[in-house]
């Protein structure tokens, strides 16, 4: 460990809670927004964080219409990081729900072995949108096919019906302490060292285990 490493960890203790809540929660919105994959839901920090916008929401309906000058400027501090957290969250989730509308089956396959993946609401979307989905296609034309032609998520043939994420696409890359990443998506290629603050051009395979390490943020 260097002197580096020393100055961060002592400048990390010294943010508040609330203050590395809200860089961890901007981390996670590049990052979900960045990834051609949806990332391991943060169960930890998202309860703080709505926890805090709870308590918030509660404190500026508690003290509305207080005539004093300095509770009004208070609240008007309140009020704008409330809208800063709620805007963070609300852009978070819909990165996440737009990869659930995109790959529903490809996710459902994956929950047996990753529950954590989503949030218990994801999760109940996420069948909610299959079973409408499934419904709405029934009804449209697949109950006119054959009964071997009406399955969405058919991998016969050597031809996959299941959309997935690509992942060979490119990312921005920042090294937050050295690591190892791969040259090539899933695994693959040669390891490659990054140092600390080295800033690439990779895919995303490649990254991914660093990432979900938290050796290596997307940018």
């Amino acid at each position: 460990m260097d002197i580096d490493d020393l100055l961060a960890e002592v400048s990390a203790g010294a943010i508040p809670q609330q203050q590395r809540d809200l860089q961890e929660l901007t981390r996670a919105w590049v990052a979900e927004r960045c990834a051609p994959e949806i990332l391991e839901w943060p169960e930890n920090l998202m309860g703080r964080v709505l926890g805090r916008i709870r308590k918030q929401i509660e404190l500026v309906e508690e003290q509305t219409g207080d005539m004093d000058a300095k509770t009004n400027f208070k609240l008007i501090i309140v009020q704008t990081e409330l809208e800063r957290f709620k805007f963070l969250v609300r852009s978070f989730l819909r990165a996440r729900i737009k990869k659930i509308d995109a790959h529903p089956h490809h996710l459902l396959s994956l929950l047996p072995t990753n529950p954590r993946l989503l949030s218990p609401s994801e999760q109940q979307y996420l069948t909610a949108h299959q079973s409408l989905l499934s419904a709405h296609y029934a009804a449209s034309f697949l109950s006119q096919f054959p009964a071997p032609l009406q399955k969405l998520d058919d991998t016969t043939g050597g031809v996959s019906m299941i959309d997935r994420p690509d992942t060979q696409s490119a990312v921005f890359a920042r090294a937050l302490r050295d690591c190892e990443v791969w040259s090539e998506g899933g695994g693959e290629g040669a390891r490659v060292r990054m140092r600390r603050g080295d800033v690439w051009v990779v895919r995303w395979g490649g990254v991914r285990a660093a990432v979900e390490r938290g050796d290596v943020e997307l940018i």
